[in-house]
């Protein structure tokens, strides 16, 4: 098995956003905010090579919705998902496996591009099967209020039409065998219903895709939830089970949307669970 890190893009979100009840004062020494609000994000995504499977989880944001859509992210930087896959000796092409930590846009929308005649959509990966859960699935092709906006319907039924959409079976547990890959999965439902997040033994350590259970370093601390979440108290349930087992077990943790950290390393303190060591993903496992 190889891994690859793979840059999908940098875009920025509203801190009090991304940070709930917990003041600018404080967030902002982790996560400087610009004369807007906004912090910066990234999409970070990640490839593993194993024999005949090419799997990439999560796909970032992509490229086919307007410039109104992407003009509220604010995007920056060079990163691209194409390129950053072909930097890594691959095309989309060779992707056999999609595995989605859960279906919001900016993890699910470069998975599905415009066809040529710019009115209608298609896998980005025509050679791919498309993961996620029967559950998940549910609730994002029959959303609440609340988060419509971030399940899109051009991002999630393209993948069925072309029939390149599979689900992952699982029991209600916490932590289990994903069946069709060769890594466990912990399921969280605090910011969306049964996200998704690989935990893959590689090079005798255990590296955990953190999805938004985990967005940056900055919310380690258990009250720093998103707004996003819609379950905050189960979020702060999950994140106070997880960063437990992290510290104790020493995990690594893969970090998708903070922009300056790729991965990280958690300890117990007096003060709970606080940020330990930070790698770049290059020095850990290169």
């Amino acid at each position: 098995m190889t891994l690859h890190p793979i840059e999908a893009g940098n875009f920025k979100l509203d801190g009090g956003g991304m940070f709930g009840v917990v003041p600018r004062t404080i967030w902002q020494k982790t996560n400087p905010a610009d004369a807007n609000n906004l912090i910066d994000i990234a999409a970070r995504c990640l490839l593993i090579e194993e024999g005949n499977k090419l799997t990439l989880i999560d796909t970032g944001m992509g490229h086919k919705q307007s410039d109104k859509f992407y003009g509220y992210y604010s995007r920056w930087g060079t990163h691209d998902l194409e390129s950053s896959l072909k930097k890594a000796g691959f095309s989309m092409d060779d992707v056999t496996d999609v595995f989605l930590t859960h279906l919001h846009f900016d993890h699910v929308g470069g998975a599905i591009q415009r066809k040529k005649d710019y009115t209608t959509y298609e896998p980005a990966f025509k050679n791919a099967q498309f993961w996620t859960n029967e559950k998940h699935w549910q609730w994002a092709v029959f959303p609440n209020t609340r988060e419509k906006a971030s399940f899109l319907t051009e991002n999630l039924m393209p993948m069925q039409e072309a029939g390149q959409l599979h689900f992952l079976e699982n029991n209600k547990t916490v932590k289990e065998k994903a069946s069709a890959f060769n890594f466990d999965v912990f399921y969280a439902d605090g910011h969306t219903e049964k996200q998704m997040l690989p935990m893959i033994s590689y090079q005798g350590k255990i590296l955990v895709f953190m999805g938004d259970l985990l967005p940056t370093t900055g919310h380690i601390p258990l009250p720093y939830v998103m707004g996003y979440d819609t379950r905050p108290l189960l979020t702060l349930k999950e994140k106070a089970m997880f960063l437990d087992l992290a510290a104790t077990r020493g995990y690594f943790l893969f970090l998708e949307h903070d922009a300056h950290h790729e991965v990280i390393t958690v300890k117990h303190t007096e003060k709970g669970v606080r940020l330990d060591q930070v790698f770049t993903f290059k020095e850990l496992f290169e």
